[in-house]
C-alpha cells in the first residue's frame, strides 16, 4: 500500500470567482437568455419565442434571478398597455465573450460528434 501524501494545497478563496460566475450562467436556460439579450433588448414574448422549450414560469424565474444578480435590467415601457423590455446590464455585457466562447466550442463539439456519427 502506498503511503498517503501530505500535500498542502492552498484553500481557494472563500468566494471563488469561477464558482461565482458559474452560479450565474450555469443554470438551465440562463446561457440562452444571455445569448439572445446580447443581440438586442427583448420583450418577454420575444424571449419565449427565441427559446423553444422554455416555459413561461421558468423564463420568469430566470429573468428575476438574473435581474437580482445584476446581469439583466428590466424596463417598463410607458405604452398602453405597458410592456416590459429586458436588456443586459453592463455586468451582463461582460458575460458576452464567455457565452460566445462556449457557443464556439459547442459548434466544434457538434461537428466532431456529427463526424463520429457518420463514421459508425
Amino acid at each position: 500500500m502506498l503511503p498517503r501524501r501530505k500535500n498542502r494545497v492552498e484553500a481557494p478563496p472563500e468566494r471563488c470567482p469561477l464558482t461565482e460566475c458559474l452560479s450565474i450562467i450555469g443554470g438551465a436556460w440562463t446561457p440562452n437568455i444571455i445569448w439572445y439579450l446580447s443581440q438586442r433588448p427583448r420583450r418577454f414574448t420575444e424571449l419565449k419565442a427565441d427559446i423553444p422549450g422554455i416555459s413561461a414560469k421558468m423564463l420568469t424565474a430566470r429573468l428575476k434571478r438574473l435581474e437580482a444578480d445584476g446581469v439583466v435590467e428590466r424596463r417598463v415601457e410607458p405604452t398602453s398597455p405597458p410592456s416590459v423590455e429586458y436588456r443586459l446590464s453592463a455586468l451582463g455585457q461582460e458575460l458576452k465573450p464567455a457565452i460566445e466562447a462556449i457557443v464556439d466550442v459547442g459548434h466544434r463539439l457538434k461537428e466532431l460528434n456529427d463526424t463520429t456519427d457518420t463514421e459508425t
